[in-house]
């Protein structure tokens, strides 16, 4: 393995290989890595560097070149996976953000499954820092940021189904988060 995918760096340099011609996902990505790394109180010290590399990796399975299942989360797990990376920093990216709702709506659930949920402050911290970034990278409060995730997706779609069921799921996670920063 070329880069050690688990620090902040290795996380940040494949990301930057695969990310910029996004665009504002790119912007996105950029703004949640430095979300994280406000957010690093809220985990243990010796998880901080995972969740900033957790941070910058959680969006690669939109670049195209990695699109197998065109699901992203399930996408970037498995070409990190590919790599060798740490199993962990591979199911936080597998779960980000609530997938498995989508997964459900995708019927990709037994796919996804393969990779085990943690329930645990970095999970939290990695939506977080992701439910409170818009999608070019701006700072939202985690209702605009649910409100903006709804009005992009069309009603009905598979990201509008998900998000309505994992909404409070994910702003659980949110205020858990806050709470174990301003502690």
């Amino acid at each position: 393995m070329p880069l050690a995918l688990d620090t902040p760096q290795g996380a940040a340099d494949l990301a930057e290989s695969l990310l910029p011609p996004l665009g504002n996902r790119w912007l996105h990505t950029q703004a949640v890595a430095a979300r994280a790394r406000e957010a690093v109180a809220a985990v243990p010290e010796d998880e901080r560097d995972l969740l900033v590399a957790a941070a910058w990796l959680h969006d690669i399975g939109y670049a195209p070149e990695l699109r197998e299942t065109g699901f992203h989360p399930l996408d970037g797990a498995r070409h990190l996976e590919s790599l060798g990376a740490p199993d962990r920093l591979v199911r936080l990216v597998a779960h980000h953000s609530g997938a498995v709702y989508e997964a459900e709506q995708r019927g990709l659930s037994a796919e996804l499954a393969v990779y085990e949920r943690e329930d645990s402050p970095l999970l939290d911290a990695l939506i977080y820092a992701d439910m409170t970034t818009g999608p070019a990278g701006q700072s939202f409060d985690f209702a605009r940021r649910i409100d903006e995730i709804l009005v992009r997706y069309e009603p009905g779609s598979e990201v509008h189904n998900a998000i309505s069921k994992a909404r409070p799921y994910l702003g659980a996670a949110v205020e858990r988060t806050r709470g174990r920063i301003a502690a």
